[in-house]
């Protein structure tokens, strides 16, 4: 049975991925031929005495009857357990059969589902096979990350003009008109040249919590060719749980698996895998939808920078990363090193050395598990509740709190919370003067 050549009604069919998970699937037995032939025979010998004494001790059995508990028996025995199904039959024996604990993995195939047992296996030989090619797994989100669209009828006045554009190029385009579902996308600047250049460091994988027509559509504009992702698009269809992703349906090793996404919460399983992306608002309808109450980019009529833009600036981010894994300093296992230690490494080094106060930025009490203060914690700071000479930077949302004055008179940073929300996203420490906090009325007024 082929993978490939039994073509899904919504997958690519033939493509390199649906042929390495036929040939592992198929190939299992077929690595030792004459040793699984010669065990069938030997089970099948065994078989045979075992109906002889049954027949004997309890009456016969028609000879229909007794070929067919025979090739049950036997395939219990050669295939146990059964590596995956499709539409219910095993890959392997050809068995029916029910099993709740596997995976579908209809982004493959649609009546495709693996066991626990095979999809480790696979993911064993994928890996094993990607590091020899120094490379590792990149899982992307698609909106708000590497692009952003919108309905026709959610276009705001500012926004009408853009009804009348139409882009057909696309290999060099990036805003386009989808007659058919009444949309329009624009592609993040910069995007063409990171899915290049990360394709030469990652197998990558697109990953949407939107349907399964959309994500396909999106994965043509950004890569027509299927040159970086060929099948491996996932979409809410796949999900095993209800609003979450996770890395149970990407055969790819948790280990050696960075994510790419503009939204934490759906990744509970899998912070430590996460980059977190600062969001593409390219249309009003997206930045109504996150309640920002600014001009959108296309009511602007401007957009990000390309090479200072969030695509760039994570791109140098997963250069380091690779390059930190594949470290050859670090030994030749590769297998046992895990991308999130590096991940871990590479954030920490972010605001090491700096010591942080906040001031008026969340209640005293919650400190601790503020999402504030654990963002300046991962990114390597150390925080505290109460100003001392080795304090660098107080956080605050007004300049007249008493540790907000305390900072100007000491010569400290002041600075606002998006200091440290900016630095999260660049990976970079962020230049303290973009982050001034405006004057507010009675500054001056004595605060706790």
């Amino acid at each position: 049975m082929s993978l490939a050549a039994d073509s899904p009604v919504h997958s690519s069919s033939s493509d390199d991925f649906a042929a390495f998970l036929d040939a592992e699937l198929q190939g299992t037995s077929s690595d030792d031929e004459h040793e699984n032939d010669f065990e069938t025979e030997r089970i099948k010998k065994r078989k045979m005495d075992e109906l002889d004494i049954l027949e004997k001790s309890q009456g016969t059995t028609s000879h229909g009857d007794r070929e067919q508990e025979l090739d049950a028996s036997i395939n219990e025995e050669i295939c146990p357990p059964h590596p995956g199904f499709l539409r219910g039959m095993c890959i392997r024996c050809g068995q029916l059969e029910e099993d709740e604990s596997a995976v579908a993995f209809g982004y493959v195939h649609k009546d495709l589902r693996l066991g626990t047992e095979e999809i480790s296996r696979l993911r064993g030989v994928d890996l094993k096979k990607l590091l020899r090619d120094k490379k590792l797994y990149l899982v992307l989100d698609l909106d708000h990350t590497l692009l952003n669209s919108t309905q026709f009828a959610d276009l705001s006045l500012k926004e009408e003009y853009l009804k009348d554009h139409t882009l057909e190029d696309f290999s060099n385009g990036s805003l386009f008109r989808l007659d058919f579902i009444h949309m329009l996308t624009k592609l993040r600047p910069f995007v063409h040249t990171f899915l290049k250049e990360a394709s030469s460091m990652f197998e990558m994988y697109i990953y949407t919590m939107g349907e399964r027509s959309y994500a396909l559509e999106m994965a043509k504009l950004l890569d027509p060719g299927k040159v970086y992702f060929s099948s491996r698009v996932i979409s809410q269809a796949d999900c095993t749980q209800r609003h979450q992703k996770g890395l149970d349906v990407v055969l790819g090793a948790d280990n050696a698996t960075v994510i790419l996404d503009d939204t934490e919460q759906v990744w509970e399983k899998h912070k430590e895998n996460l980059i977190l992306m600062e969001r593409y608002h390219y249309f009003s309808s997206s930045s109504r939808h996150f309640r920002i109450n600014t001009e959108s980019l296309s009511e602007l009529k401007r957009d990000e920078c390309e090479s200072e833009g969030a695509l760039a600036t994570v791109l140098k981010v997963l250069k380091r990363i690779h390059e930190m894994f594949f470290d050859p300093e670090l030994g030749a296992n590769l297998a046992s090193r895990d991308v999130r230690q590096v991940l871990k490494m590479r954030r920490q080094e972010v605001l090491k050395g700096c010591k942080i106060v906040f001031s008026r930025v969340f209640p005293k009490l919650e400190a601790e598990s503020n999402h504030f203060w654990k963002m300046a914690e991962h990114l390597g700071a150390i925080c505290c509740t109460e100003v001392d000479p080795s304090v660098t930077h107080v956080v605050s949302i007004d300049t007249g709190t008493e540790k907000a004055r305390w900072a100007v008179q000491h010569k400290k940073f002041l600075v606002n919370p998006q200091w440290l929300e900016a630095t999260n996203y660049r990976w970079k420490r962020q230049p303290e003067e973009k982050f001034i906090i405006k004057h507010i009325k009675n500054q001056w007024h004595k605060r706790p």
